[in-house]
């Protein structure tokens, strides 16, 4: 009773000492001007409308006078005055600017006079782009997402009813599936040094974090960047880049008058089609050339990527007598592809600037995003009288309804009608969907809660002419332990061959604690413990694609990938740090067991003459004898300069603008445990993605090593090289295309290798007529290895990606050792493609937590 009382005063608290003015934005026909911009004139402090053209500001006791402004229409201002608790009602009917076309220079060559604006901008872009050294200011940003079709199936699989109750959408598949509200303090300093603060957080249906956008698009930037290069890695250019006039025609429509202020009404035009640029109405100021407003357009046609349009207004204020921002900026968005149909909104309002102001020192650090500790916390009375925006009517139903039933679903007791709830709704255990589905289950109790089930079958099938058919099932078992958020894993494996009748089990169990200590430190460290026997990869550093070689041995008796049996027990300790370190450590045993092909069944019979030694013919003579190792490894990584958002609970890397630096040395020790190993290696690895905008996107890694000591190695530890003899694709930036595996495998005191892969993302390609309109990407690269003047190979290739936003072909051309040798590989590339890694090359001891 105590909590509601409180409750109640307060909110009779926040409502009797609210001021506000409020209403809505007309034009002179009655048609409503949705996303208009209000301010108090004199302060940056102001607000939006929504798509309904209401607004709302809440203010001190005063007179004020208030400013409307929409693209495209006349501002107007009002002298308002609010009393103390008084709300004030008005509204605003803007007419359509009317343009005065002045007196200009006509130049001989008929040059429109948008060109002499557009140039003066130009020249005054980079003084306003760096004339603030630093700057506060709040931010208020609201999100909004909404699905505007919804086909009955998707990739074959039916959408229920209780799919579209979940996803929150009605019986049509309609409705907003994704709505959230922040409010933030944004502090920026040049050199790129910045920090937001989410002081205020809501989710529509959940109590996440929601997310919280960096800061502005600067269109005083030459290259602009959308929030993220998903949407074009190349960038877009801005209407007023140094080499804008190359890429738009400018149309001036005429200037009009604001606040003693001429500004001048310039249409931006892409020159060409296909090119990452805009097009709508950038609005310039007469004599200081600054950005007054724009409304731009990016659509496929503009290289605007996963969306099909995006529309990108804003408003800039004087927030001194010489200093300008954005005070209003608002993206609309629209999606349809595989018929669902998205589209949604991200409003942000800002206020309340501070220029160059001084801070404290180290303020600025690795994070970039902070959540305080109870920013998802408020009540629904500060939301409801702070935003300066309001919310429409269906934002305020989707509010009630998700919140109400999430509190609903969100009990903190685990009661057992709760656990009934959650097994009705998880459905019955369907034991048949093992073969293609798999079984992913939990189980649901007031004290016990785990998650168990067992992978796919038919996707694992493998073949190989040492094992035949081989089943693979692989179970798993998952628990979060103790306080200390650690998660228990336990991973049973079992693999039958068909044809050589062996049974092979092993046990992989890992402890990942994941969270922050109590200095709000990245604390990320793993225990994993395995142990049995199973059938492993001669190459052991990375597992090739079983998919690939299964379908090459069937169809052509291509048996590339050697395996051999072996019983083993591994440990491994691993830590990352917050400055980029991560650091691992393994003890490996493994008694190692020769493997001869038991068949040679292949689908066309003639293929089957084709199929080779079940051991590295090329670089041993005969199959391996029985042999013990103790391998002992030390793995550093280190990536510099990373960025973090800090949630409450935890820590999310943004990533680093360095590339990333490994070194691993691994001994093998002689004597203990009757291994036979003697020998010691290293190699140092750097590899990166580097974003060059217009000119593409570069992948590379770079790598050299050795053997400091080769008394005694086994072929599983020599250093291998990732071959690849099949038209499918190996892994790119890891992978020898054409290169034969095992040939130039090694135990040399030195080898080096160099993957470069370039990325164009439209460049060249945009000028090809029936290319450009498929949004196909030229390709190009080049990789190559060294061991010794009779040891070495190189390829060069180049190819089309984004095909049909999956597929990527390349053209190869390699020498192995001066021999030449060429073809076509088919690999993943694209939109969709890069996220698809089916002949992948998987690093087979990668630790990832």
């Amino acid at each position: 009773m105590k909590k509601i009382i409180l409750f109640f005063a307060l909110f009779i608290c926040l409502r009797s000492s609210a001021q506000k003015i409020y209403g809505i934005v007309l034009n002179n026909t009655g048609d409503l001007l949705p996303y208009s911009s209000i301010s108090i004139k004199g302060t940056t402090i102001g607000a939006g409308a929504n798509v309904n053209a209401k607004f709302s500001i809440s203010v001190s006791p005063g007179t004020y006078t208030v400013v409307c402004q929409h693209i495209g229409f006349a501002a107007q201002e009002k002298s308002i005055t609010v009393g103390k608790g008084e709300e004030v009602n008005t509204s605003f009917v803007l007419s359509e600017q009317k343009y005065t076309m002045k007196e200009v220079i006509v130049k001989t060559n008929g040059e429109d006079p948008a060109y002499e604006v557009i140039r003066q901008a130009i020249k005054k872009r980079e003084e306003y782009n760096k004339q603030v050294n630093s700057f506060q200011c709040e931010l208020y940003s609201k999100n909004l997402i909404k699905l505007k079709n919804l086909p009955g199936k998707i990739f074959g699989k039916k959408i229920s009813e209780d799919d579209k109750t979940e996803m929150g959408v009605d019986s049509t598949g309609k409705g907003i599936i994704y709505l959230s509200e922040s409010n933030s303090k944004i502090s920026f300093q040049q050199q790129d040094k910045l920090k937001v603060e989410v002081t205020s957080t809501r989710v529509s249906g959940s109590n996440d974090f929601g997310f919280t956008f960096l800061t502005f698009i600067n269109l005083y930037q030459n290259n602009v960047t959308l929030f993220t290069d998903k949407f074009n890695p190349r960038g877009f250019i801005s209407p007023i880049a140094n080499g804008a006039l190359n890429f738009y025609k400018y149309k001036f429509l005429g200037s009009f008058w604001e606040n003693g202020k001429e500004i001048n009404a310039i249409k931006v035009i892409p020159k060409r089609a296909y090119e990452p640029l805009f097009s709508g109405i950038i609005n310039i100021t007469e004599g200081d050339w600054r950005i007054h407003s724009v409304d731009l357009v990016l659509t496929r046609t503009t290289q605007l990527q996963i969306l099909d349009t995006l529309k990108l207004t804003q408003f800039h204020v004087a927030v001194t007598d010489d200093v300008w921002r954005v005070k209003n900026q608002l993206i609309n968005f629209d999606l349809n592809q595989l018929g669902i149909g998205l589209g949604g909104n991200f409003l942000s309002v800002y206020s309340n600037y501070s220029i160059d102001p001084s801070f404290p020192k180290k303020y600025f650090d690795n994070v970039i995003i902070k959540y305080d500790t109870g920013v998802n916390k408020k009540p629904k009375t500060f939301w409801d009288t702070s935003r300066p925006v309001p919310l429409e009517r269906e934002e305020a139903l989707d509010y009630e309804v998700k919140d109400s039933l999430f509190d609903k679903n969100s009990d903190t007791a685990w009661t057992q009608a709760k656990v009934d709830s959650l097994k009705r709704k998880q459905g019955p255990l369907k034991p048949y969907t093992v073969i293609w589905q798999g079984i992913d289950r939990t189980h649901y109790s007031v004290t016990n809660r785990y998650d168990w089930g067992v992978e796919a079958l038919l996707p694992v099938l493998e073949y190989n002419p040492a094992e035949g058919f081989a089943l693979n099932i692989n179970g798993f078992y998952r628990k979060t332990i103790g306080k200390q958020k650690t998660r228990l894993s336990i991973e049973p494996h079992v693999r039958y061959g068909f044809s050589n009748t062996h049974l092979n089990g092993w046990l992989d169990i890992n402890f990942r604690q994941r969270g922050l200590d109590e200095d709000q430190k990245i604390k990320r460290q793993l225990w994993s413990f395995s142990g049995g026997k199973r059938v492993s990869q001669f190459n052991r550093d990375y597992n090739l694609s079983t998919l690939n070689s299964s379908l090459s041995t069937l169809l052509w008796g291509d048996n590339y990938i050697k395996f051999y049996e072996n019983y083993f027990g591994s440990i491994t300790y691993a830590r990352r740090l917050e400055n980029g370190l991560r650091l691992s450590v393994n003890a490996l045993y493994e008694d190692r067991l020769p493997m001869d092909n038991t068949t040679d069944f292949t689908i066309f019979t003639k293929s089957s003459i084709k199929i080779t030694p079940n051991y590295p013919f090329q670089r041993i003579p005969s199959q391996i004898t029985r042999s013990q190792a103790l391998l002992l490894s030390a793995t550093v990584s280190f990536k510099p300069g990373q960025k973090y958002i800090q949630f409450p609970d935890r820590k999310v890397s943004l990533g680093s603008n360095y590339p990333t630096f490994t070194f691993n040395y691994t001994k093998g020790v002689p004597d203990i445990f009757g291994s036979d190993a003697d020998f010691d290696k290293w190699k140092l690895e750097v590899n990166d993605d580097v974003n060059f905008k217009l000119a593409g996107l570069l992948k590379y890694r770079v790598a050299i090593g050795g053997f400091i000591n080769n008394r005694s190695v086994d072929i599983q530890d020599y250093q291998h090289f990732n071959a690849n003899n099949s038209v499918l694709a190996g892994a790119y930036v890891s992978s020898f295309q054409l290169a034969n595996y095992f040939v130039n495998s090694t135990t040399d005191k030195f080898f080096s290798f160099v993957n470069i892969d370039h990325h164009f993302n439209g460049l060249l390609t945009n000028k090809i007529p029936l290319i450009k309109k498929w949004d196909w990407n030229l390709t190009a690269g080049a990789n190559a290895l060294y061991v010794n003047k009779d040891n070495h190979y190189e390829e060069v290739f180049i190819g089309l990606e984004n095909i049909l936003k999956i597929f990527r072909v390349d053209y190869v051309v390699g020498w192995q050792n001066k021999t030449l040798i060429h073809s076509f590989c088919i690999g993943t590339g694209g939109i969709l493609g890069d996220h698809i890694n089916v002949n992948a090359v998987d690093p087979a001891n990668t630790i990832k937590f």
